[in-house]
């Protein structure tokens, strides 16, 4: 006889978002007119609920930080959806996809929608775009020469740059990083996941160059 399914099962997910808007209609051009009458179920925060989309890419790329993030994608890395994701919540001024333009997007939870993705199909055009906006290009690998994340003054104008997961970055960004860092671990792996070093990298420029400014 089979057993029911915990009573947890049947009780109802709660429902993400807002429903309708109650009261009178607020005034603007930012408003987006079908989802205050249907409601707004996107997973944005409070302050964008009920908007446009264009004016919320708008209003983020008016307070974009300074820095970028790119990952190598030669083998289709599954990872990218989710480093998508982690630099909207940084809100990082751009993603770069270098090497195959197709990358799995289910990570992105579409974060991809209001996060600005640009593809460079090879290492030569993504360093020649680089040097051309004036931006340090800061690879993130264990090499010999890396140096600790932890100790190192990243440079407001940069790009952090991750490799396929695996293989790691390419010798040819590598070659072209003003500096390769790596984060310092104590367990018995000698990586961790891609998007998980992606995040933790985001994660320190904003404490250097935003957390700081408030000290």
């Amino acid at each position: 006889m089979p057993v029911p399914p915990p009573e947890e099962e049947y009780a109802p997910k709660p429902e993400i978002g807002v429903g309708p808007w109650e009261g009178e209609l607020p005034e603007g051009d930012h408003w987006d007119e079908e989802l205050l009458a249907d409601g707004d179920r996107r997973n944005v925060v409070d302050q964008y609920r009920y908007w446009k989309h264009d004016a919320i890419v708008a209003d983020l790329d008016s307070k974009r930080h300074n820095f970028h993030i790119a990952i190598e994608n030669w083998q289709h890395d599954m990872n990218i959806g989710t480093v998508v994701r982690t630099a909207n919540a940084f809100l990082a001024k751009e993603v770069h996809i270098i090497g195959r333009r197709r990358w799995n997007r289910r990570g992105a939870m579409v974060t991809d929608r209001y996060q600005h993705v640009r593809h460079h199909p090879t290492v030569e055009d993504f360093v020649a775009w680089a040097q051309g906006e004036g931006l340090a290009i800061i690879g993130i690998d264990i090499f010999p020469d890396s140096v600790p994340l932890e100790t190192y003054e990243l440079p407001r104008d940069c790009v952090l740059v991750f490799g396929q997961e695996g293989p790691g970055l390419t010798p040819e960004v590598h070659d072209a990083a003003l500096a390769t860092l790596s984060i310092e671990q104590f367990g018995s792996t000698r990586s961790i996941n891609a998007a998980s070093a992606a995040a933790i990298a985001m994660h320190a420029w904003i404490r250097r160059h935003v957390f700081n400014q408030h000290v």
